[in-house]
C-alpha cells in the first residue's frame, strides 16, 4: 500500500489507516485479531482508536501488542469516557492518557490527539499543557487536534500541533479551503475521518438521528452522478479525499477481515482524473450553503 510523508514528523503512514471506533463494542477477540493482522498485512501500517470507543483500546492492546513494531499508534483523549472528571479537565487528560497506555499495552503512543476540543477550551491552554507534558515525558512522540470547523482552523493556526484529523468527503469539503491551506503551510501531517462519507447514498431512507443521516441528506441534494454505481463509487469517493492536496492518510472502518486486502487493491487499480476531482469539487461549490460545516 502507498504511503506519505506524514507532515514533518518523519512518519511514513500507508494511505489508509485503520479507524478503531467500529471494534469498540466487538466481543470476539479473535476476530478483532483477524481483522486488525489482516490490516497490517495488507500494508497498512497506521492504527487509530480514542479513549471513547468502548473497548477499542483494549482489544487493539490484547492482540496487537506483540505486533507493535509494525504500525504507527493514534489515540485521543478529551472526554471522561468511565472516569469521575468533567471533560476536558487537565487532570482528566493526564489520567486518560495514562488508562490508554496501559489499555494499549504500550509505553507510548506516536500520536495523542485533543478529541473535537472547542477553541474556547483552547483558548485556557491548559489541555495543550497536557500535552505537552506527556509528549516530553516521552508518553507520545507528537501531539494533535482532531475536529472541524473554526475550532481546526483555530488550532491550527496557534502552530503548537504536529498533525490535524478532520472530516473531509465528497459530502464534506468545508475543510480545503478554510483550514488545509493553513495546516500544509504549518507542515502538519494530515488525517481524513470519514473518507467515504459513511457510504451514506446506499440507504433509501433514514431516521434523522441516524450517524450517516447529515451526509445522506446532502448527498440527495448534490446528486453526484457516479453515485449510480456503487463499486465505483466508493473508489471514486475515497480517491476523492485522498486526491486532495495535504492528505496524508484516510481513516476507514470495518469490521470485515477481507475488506482491508480489497481496499488495497482497489486502491492499486482505480484512480480518479483531475477532471472528475474537478467536478465534484465545483459541484460543491454550486448547490453547498454556507451551513454545510466539517461534521464533528
Amino acid at each position: 500500500m502507498e504511503r506519505r510523508a506524514f507532515g514533518k514528523t518523519g512518519m511514513e503512514v500507508s494511505i489508509l489507516g485503520f479507524g478503531g471506533a467500529e471494534i469498540g463494542k466487538e466481543t470476539d477477540l479473535s476476530k478483532v485479531e483477524q481483522l486488525l493482522g489482516s490490516a497490517l498485512d495488507a500494508g497498512l501500517n497506521m492504527i487509530d482508536t480514542a479513549e471513547c470507543y468502548g473497548d477499542s483500546e483494549e482489544l487493539i492492546g490484547k492482540t496487537m501488542a506483540n505486533r507493535r513494531s509494525e504500525y504507527y499508534l493514534f489515540t485521543k483523549c478529551g472526554h471522561a469516557s468511565g472516569l469521575d472528571y468533567k471533560d476536558w479537565d487537565p487532570e482528566l487528560l493526564e489520567k486518560s492518557i495514562d488508562r490508554s497506555l496501559k489499555r494499549l499495552q504500550t509505553d507510548y503512543v506516536d500520536c495523542i490527539h485533543l478529541h473535537s476540543c472547542s477553541e474556547d477550551v483552547l483558548r485556557q491552554g491548559a489541555v495543550i499543557e497536557v500535552l505537552q507534558k506527556a509528549k516530553q515525558q516521552g508518553k507520545t512522540r507528537f501531539i494533535g487536534y482532531s475536529g472541524d470547523s473554526i475550532d481546526a482552523l483555530y488550532a491550527v493556526q496557534i502552530g503548537v500541533f504536529d498533525s490535524l484529523m478532520v472530516s473531509l468527503n465528497i459530502a464534506d469539503q468545508e475543510v480545503i479551503d478554510l483550514t488545509l491551506p493553513e495546516a500544509r503551510k504549518r507542515g502538519m501531517g494530515i488525517i481524513a475521518k470519514r473518507p467515504i462519507a459513511n457510504v451514506a447514498w446506499t440507504y433509501d431512507k433514514l431516521p434523522e438521528n441516524a450517524y450517516p443521516y447529515k451526509y445522506w441528506q446532502r448527498l440527495k441534494e448534490l446528486q453526484y452522478d457516479f453515485l449510480r454505481d456503487n463499486e465505483q463509487a466508493v473508489a471514486d469517493a475515497l480517491h476523492f479525499t485522498l486526491d486532495t492536496p495535504g492528505v496524508d492518510t484516510a481513516i476507514v472502518g470495518t469490521n470485515k477481515p477481507g475488506r482491508w486486502s480489497q481496499n488495497a487493491e482497489m486502491l492499486a487499480s482505480t484512480s480518479l482524473s483531475h477532471d472528475k476531482y474537478q467536478e465534484i469539487r465545483a459541484r460543491w461549490k454550486e448547490v453547498a450553503p454556507r451551513d454545510w460545516v466539517g461534521l464533528t
